[in-house]
């Protein structure tokens, strides 16, 4: 009986690979897709070897390429959202997880013409250790992190069918990381999936063939020089002819030549310099231009052999002392983290789709830069960055506190560096390389490895860490780095985290002093790390492989505290403040003559490490609705006008002066530049305005414009006004807020008690009077009152104080004499830096008049100021220092009176009721 379904599969498998191979006739070079359907087996005992699974066929399919996790296999998740627990909020949840050994199998259909060919197969990235068998023999292993796994199966593989099993082991192989923090092997950010991504093929080359070309640019001389690696895998000398086509953009070709070459047998390099002629383009970040370059073996008889294309840009990253410089040009960084976050895979995309999202956003919020931490990125984002001008900074897959103290780790890495370097070094947008993230241990093993690299390949600056916590390192450059990325250098902090919460705001001062004598180019590390209350409207946008337990979690207690209803408003609220901050950290940078640039943390979201929500953007790298591009890109930008001025905070006796400048680090120099100002109030109304002399701006910054200011005299009402100071006839402008109150106000209205003492208080309500109770702080029972938001998570760091910020409503009548937004600005600082937040959970509910988000991890009720009816009497009761040195302190003042004219005003009609005994769960007076 002749067997159907087996002919028709048969016929299917004749079908796909005669058309596989059809649409490369004529190319010495065939490759055929595995993608699709493999048979697969789990073997969480590590029994597959011992029990030889290379020659069993398995039950269970698979699509590759994919992961486990895509195809719901491993351990099911138990965990739930009902509770507020560590594990839960520590990071994304995966539904489905294994880790260990994982067997692939399946059958392929080697055709006829593929008889004496090289034959290879080609997986996309794997983690982490790969063992390949071909009919049950052994036919090599692979390791790697960061790039393809390739296997020669040339002596395996004939024409007709054959097995293909793989042995995918994903466990830990090499201790390369401190609490698998490091992003290549994690399940903080991407997860330790197991499987295939990116292409799987079969891939057939003649005997003599084409290994690679390594591209090295020569930007003076208009020249690039070609290192082409060939294979003879013949028995003897074969004569050939290489030619060689380099194609600019639009396929335009320059450079077609033809080199007769005698290939001995095995390896043989041949290095080719081209000349691109006077002309050439070059490629950064305002002209990604980029160059093709085509390698082919000839033969006289049978024509094409084999055929290697590859493209590079005409770029040279240099140094002069601090001055970082692509061509000659002095270049600024305005970079941002990529942890591998792709929470709908958890693992990085494969196609140049995926990565179009992460850079065009990026670029949309006036980035040029991106840092991918502790990992490197697949070919596709390197494509995607070369064509719309990034500078890359990669990473080796190392986060360790003990670096070279184990031989086997350190020779993984070595290896691992120069598989990097030969897959990715051609590629323009590949300009910094860093042996790792915050690295401690063996700098010496650091040193030789980083002089090692460059010793081999001098298209890249490196550095031996970004960043160190090790005593002795990480606050000034080794003594054999291109360039230095830190916090704090030995002579002062370069960024705000240490700044923001210590020191009253002032917008004059940058880092110089602590820049002095840098003898390389420096870049801020991690700057920001503002973390933002959740997105609640987030939830839905995981459908993937990751549960996003930790929001629902959250979700889950606000709902239980019966505070779901402020979810959106406490996101908001902590992310424009948040953004603030980040603009204050990128201009204090941008004024900082000297300065490389800065890497952030982050744009976007950092799902891992305790739920760290420090972006703008969400993880998916989409608008929480915090600030718009435009907004941002008003200082964060190639051209920046900038203004220093002291402080926030003035009265109506005071006379507001500013410094305007500019940072100037577009492609060339500003001719003719006219700077013109403005001020506004808060109806949009001119108030003041002024044009500053014409003149020309180089490149660099701290480029002094001139001085402007104006009387604030007539400012009769607080009020905040807005600064604007533009380029005329350019795009380029910038704005800032400044807070003005009257020098004197009315105090002392009568009907109102004013008291620190709880215990007066309650004597005065008792009889039925107006209290404003504004206790010493040291007697609140409270948090200590923090400007800055939670750092970076409250879950990696719990000890902290760990607020977000206020939330209020500026249209309060409370409020009516307090020029505020809703959420946190700097004209709250001296109020909050001045305070004890009250913890208000034993209250009854009520809405604060000044409420303080908790971070998420807590999630209390808090308030600085509250209003409520006590026995017969009325009381605000404020956590907030309004009582000491006002005449020195402006907004507390102005605060003061804001509240007094409500509280004297019709207005003032307190609903909610609390007793002594409330009152003395928040004040404990002895």
């Amino acid at each position: 009986m002749i067997n159907k379904q087996a002919i028709t599969g048969f016929l299917k498998t004749l079908i796909v690979t005669h058309l596989c191979c059809v649409a490369l006739q004529g190319s010495a070079q065939q490759q055929i897709s595995l993608a699709g359907n493999w048979k697969v087996k789990l073997d969480p005992q590590n029994a597959g070897l011992q029990q030889k699974w290379y020659t069993q066929k398995f039950e269970e399919s698979i699509k590759l390429p994919g992961t486990l996790d895509d195809a719901g296999m491993g351990k099911k998740s138990t965990l739930t959202a009902d509770t507020l627990t560590r594990e839960v909020v520590l990071e994304l949840t995966r539904k489905h997880s294994y880790i260990g050994p994982a067997w692939y199998s399946k059958e392929v259909q080697v055709p006829s013409n593929w008889k004496d060919k090289d034959i290879s197969l080609y997986l996309g990235r794997v983690i982490w250790h790969t063992q390949v068998w071909v009919d049950g023999r052994a036919a090599g292993s692979a390791e790697s992190l960061s790039v393809p796994q390739r296997f020669d199966l040339s002596t395996f593989l004939t024409p007709g069918k054959h097995l293909i099993v793989m042995r995918i082991d994903n466990s830990k192989q090499y201790d390369i990381s401190h609490k698998n923090y490091a992003h290549a092997y994690t399940d903080g950010t991407q997860i330790i999936w197991n499987g295939v991504i990116g292409k799987i093929d079969l891939v057939s080359h003649n005997r003599v063939k084409i290994n690679g070309i390594e591209t090295y640019p020569d930007v003076k001389n208009s020249s690039v020089t070609l290192s082409v690696d060939l294979q003879n895998d013949l028995n003897n000398p074969i004569h050939k002819t290489l030619r060689l086509r380099v194609f600019e953009k639009d396929k335009k070709q320059v450079y077609d030549q033809k080199i007769a070459l005698n290939i001995p047998p095995g390896q043989y390099k041949r290095d080719i310099k081209i000349n691109l002629g006077k002309a050439a383009l070059l490629w950064d970040e305002f002209n990604p231009n980029l160059y093709k370059v085509t390698a082919e073996i000839l033969d006289e008889r049978s024509g094409l052999q084999d055929k290697l294309a590859t493209t590079f840009g005409m770029r040279e990253i240099t140094h002069d002392n601090n001055i970082l410089r692509v061509n000659g040009r002095q270049i600024y960084l305005r970079g941002t983290l990529e942890c591998d976050i792709f929470p709908l895979t958890g693992h990085p995309p494969m196609d140049k789709s995926g990565w179009l999202k992460v850079f065009n956003t990026a670029k949309e919020y006036g980035l040029n830069h991106i840092r991918f931490h502790s990992w490197c990125p697949p070919d596709p984002a390197f494509e995607v960055a070369d064509s719309l001008g990034f500078y890359l900074q990669i990473e080796l897959p190392l986060w360790s506190l003990k670096v070279g103290s184990d031989t086997s780790t350190c020779k993984f890495i070595e290896d691992e560096a120069l598989r990097i370097s030969k897959e990715y070094g051609n590629h323009p947008s590949f300009c910094l390389w860093s042996m790792g993230n915050e690295l401690e241990g063996d700098f010496n093993w650091l040193t030789k490895l980083m002089l090692n690299l460059k010793a081999k390949d001098k298209r890249h600056l490196y550095t031996t860490t970004t960043m160190s916590f090790q005593k002795g390192h990480g606050a000034w450059p080794e003594t054999d780095d291109d360039f230095f990325i830190t916090q704090r250098t030995k002579k002062g902090w370069v960024r705000g985290q240490g700044i923001f919460n210590t020191y009253p705001p002032e917008f004059s001062t940058d880092y110089t002093n602590a820049l002095a004598g840098m003898p390389v180019p420096m870049i801020t590390h991690e700057m920001g790390q503002y973390s933002v209350y959740p997105n609640m409207d987030e939830i839905k946008k995981y459908t993937g492989v990751l549960d996003p337990l930790n929001f629902k979690a959250i979700r889950h207690d606000l709902q239980n505290k019966g505070m779901l209803n402020l979810a959106r408003d406490f996101m908001l609220a902590s992310g424009k403040f948040s953004a603030n901050l980040y603009k204050e950290e990128i201009e204090r940078n941008l004024k900082t003559r000297g300065m490389s640039g800065f890497q952030l943390l982050d744009l976007h979201d950092f799902p891992g490490q305790g739920t760290a929500l420090v972006g703008i953007l969400d993880a998916f790298w989409d608008s929480k609705g915090l600030i718009t591009p435009q907004e941002q890109r008003m200082y964060c930008a190639p051209v920046v006008p900038l203004i220093r001025f002291p402080k926030a905070v003035y009265t109506s006796a005071e006379q507001f002066e500013a410094l305007a400048e500019v940072a100037n680090f577009s492609k060339g120099n500003l001719k003719h530049i006219t700077p013109v100002w403005n001020v506004k109030d808060g109806q949009g109304k001119v108030l003041f305005n002024g044009v500053l002399n014409s003149k020309d701006i180089p490149v660099g910054n701290g480029i002094a414009l001139g001085k402007f200011g104006f009387n604030l005299k007539n400012i009769l009402k607080a009020q905040q006004l807005t600064i604007l100071l533009e380029l005329k006839g350019t795009t380029y402008k910038n704005s800032w807020n400044i807070w003005v109150y009257p020098e004197k106000v009315e105090t002392g209205i009568k009907g109102i008690i004013r008291t620190s003492s709880l215990k007066n208080a309650l004597v005065y309500l008792n009889q039925g009077k107006t209290v404003l109770l504004n206790p010493d702080t040291a007697s609140i029972i409270g948090v200590t009152g923090r400007f800055a938001p939670v750092f970076w998570s409250p879950v990696h760091f719990p000890n902290q104080p760990g607020t977000m910020g206020i939330l209020c409503d500026p249209k309060q009548p409370a409020l009516s004499n307090f020029p505020t937004d809703f959420y946190s600005n700097w004209q709250w600082w001296d109020l909050i830096a001045s305070s004890k937040t009250m913890v208000i959970d034993s209250l009854p509910a009520l809405k604060p008049i000044v409420r303080v988000i908790d971070n998420f991890y807590k999630n209390r009720k808090m308030a600085n100021v509250l209003e409520a009816r006590v026995g017969p009497g009325k009381l605000i009761i404020v956590s907030m220092d309004i009582s000491h040195n006002l005449d020195k302190r402006p907004a507390a003042r102005q605060l003061r009176y804001s509240l007094e004219q409500y509280m004297s005003s019709g207005n003032f009609n307190p609903v909610v009721e609390l007793n002594a005994g409330q009152l003395m769960y928040l004040v404990n007076e002895k």
